[in-house]
């Protein structure tokens, strides 16, 4: 039988990825240095689900499995690792973000490095075809040999064959040891949070694989500034939004030590100073929140101390946008009121904007800076909604919404299978999104979008969507607007998409007992057991910040087209 003429090397990955968008390496297929051990990369990659990528220089790529657990010493221990294509040289010590909506995209890090060896015959790329690998590496965390094994072909044409990797029952075989106890960079000592948040390194597409990592924030050509943050994550969120902020957003910090100590020692009111700016602050042992499961009521207080030590991680979904807010000064167990206008004795060191098509001009808030947070928090603003569009531009939406709002006779497992479904969709479409956990019952799908649609070509696109997983489940669903007409089901509400409307803000909290925070999670969080709707709150979500991160960070800077649904 004639053998098939191979492809040339990199053309799968190639044909995968748009490098006017990813900072990957393009790649050049270059040999390996003449003499030289072959080496070997691991890098820990979180894309849609974490994976860890096992990659081993070979005929001058890296041929590569994607490992879903990673590997370990532990000899009695098998892990799926999945064949993919082969990838450049320069992957060897690529630490950084590829841009949502690539493919793979999501952060980076080199979890290890070292050289490798056969340890049967001498052609690599001969034991590959074949379906069984055998090597011995040294690397800073791994050591040893390993077996790859081919167990199950991938559907035709994928290329994406099912394998085994072990490792032997050697010197340095260790029982139970578990990748995920070794989170950090070899490299850089950072975690993938870490790296997510403030990538050191970007790669530029226009130039020689060899030449294209560049340190961020040098070197970035003529490209213009916000064109290059559209293209790359490799900026921080905050800088993708900086251009839109009226403060600098290299003030928006959480507060020391001292000012966490001096808002404890004011009593219950008086002057605090915060990131620069001084705010009056009264009757801060109030409580607005009852508490929940025997804990004591949330104070005022508590809700200053969370808006400013959240503030790092909110603002980037608030500035350069009107904020509505629903305020309950008298406790969220008394009836609230919404609140769009700022009030006159606001301090004039807030951002506002006023408002051209309202009626009688309005003028709203803009959060742009930490303190703002905290004053609004002192002014019983229990909820924050940003618009989704800017001020900029304010008949443009920057998001895409769905909102799961659950009937009476709904459960929170329908509501999950309902956005599963979403999750389902957007994948079919090639459209990146994430869900969030509104604080009281429901689940809600943000898509960041280009700014260029109107809210009725954005509203109908939402609408095909929203009308076809609605047939998925019509026993779960109903269109009717009240909610005594829905028998009890679900509406999927598309109509947010719409000026002037809006929902509620990521991290914002919500007024219930315990002061629940609407929070963005991953997808692969929607399968977690114990997930519920108002799971967090202003006590413990800054923890869960703290360990995970904020899933909503790799949509910040993001510009998606719309895809066609005829």
């Amino acid at each position: 039988m004639a053998r098939r003429r191979a492809e040339p090397p990199l053309s799968t990955y190639r044909a995968k990825r748009d490098f006017d968008r990813t900072p990957e390496p393009a790649g050049d297929s270059s040999a390996p240095t003449a003499g030289a051990a072959p080496r070997f990369v691991v890098q820990r990659h979180r894309a849609r689900r974490r994976h860890y990528d096992l990659r081993f220089e070979v005929d001058g790529v890296l041929a590569s499995w994607a490992v879903p657990k990673g590997p370990t010493l532990d000899p009695g221990v098998r892990r799926l690792a999945v064949h993919v294509e082969d990838h450049p040289i320069e992957y060897l010590d690529f630490e950084g973000v590829i841009p949502a909506g690539e493919y793979g995209g999501g952060d980076v890090i080199v979890w290890d490095i070292g050289t490798w060896s056969l340890t049967r015959g001498d052609d690599a790329r001969a034991e590959i075809d074949a379906g069984e690998l055998h090597v011995e590496v040294s690397g800073e965390k791994l050591a040893g040999r390993f077996a790859l094994v081919r167990s199950r072909r991938g559907r035709s044409g994928s290329g994406q064959d099912e394998w085994l990797l072990v490792h032997a029952d050697d010197d340095h075989a260790v029982r139970g040891w578990d990748a995920e106890d070794h989170p950090r960079s070899v490299l850089s000592g950072r975690t993938n949070d870490e790296v997510a948040a403030d990538p050191e390194w970007t790669w530029r597409s226009d130039t020689p694989a060899a030449e294209a990592r560049v340190r961020v924030g040098a070197g970035d050509g003529d490209a213009p500034a916000d064109e290059a943050r559209v293209r790359s994550r490799s900026s921080s969120g905050d800088e993708a939004l900086a251009s839109q902020a009226v403060t600098d957003p290299s003030e928006w910090r959480g507060p020391t030590d001292d000012e966490l100590a001096a808002l404890d020692a004011l009593g219950s009111g008086g002057r605090w100073t915060f990131v620069g700016r001084e705010l009056k602050l009264t009757n801060l042992d109030k409580a607005l929140f009852p508490g929940r499961d025997g804990s004591a009521p949330v104070t005022k207080r508590d809700l200053v101390r969370y808006h400013a030590l959240v503030a790092p991680t909110v603002l980037p979904y608030l500035a350069g946008r009107p904020v509505n807010t629903n305020r309950f000064p008298a406790g969220v167990d008394e009836p609230g009121f919404w609140h769009t206008s700022l009030p006159s004795h606001a301090p004039d060191w807030i951002s506002r904007w006023d408002n051209p098509d309202a009626g009688k001009r309005k003028t709203h808030a803009v959060v742009d800076h930490p303190a703002t947070l905290a004053w609004l928090a002192n002014f019983a603003a229990v909820e924050l909604h940003a618009w989704t569009a800017r001020v900029d531009d304010v008949s443009r939406p920057t998001w895409a919404l769905f909102d799961i709002d659950p009937g009476t006779d709904t459960t929170f497992d329908e509501v999950v299978a309902l956005a599963r479904l979403h999750r389902t969709a957007l994948d079919h479409l090639g459209v990146v999104g994430r869900p969030k956990v509104t604080g009281r019952r429901g689940v809600q799908i943000w898509v960041p979008i280009e700014p260029r649609y109107s809210f009725e070509e954005t509203r109908a696109w939402a609408e095909t969507i929203s009308r076809a997983i609605g047939a998925t489940l019509p026993e779960l669903v109903s269109w009717e607007w009240r909610v005594d007409a829905r028998g009890g089901r679900a509406r999927l509400d598309y109509t947010q998409n719409a000026a002037n409307k809006t929902l509620v803000a990521p991290y914002s909290a919500r007024p219930s007992a315990g002061a629940p925070v609407s929070v963005p999670i991953e997808w692969d969080e929607l399968d977690d057991p114990d997930l519920r709707p108002d799971r967090w709150t202003v006590r413990t979500v800054v923890d869960r910040i703290a360990e995970v991160g904020d899933p909503f960070r790799a949509l910040l800077g993001v510009h998606q087209e719309l895809p066609s649904l005829t």
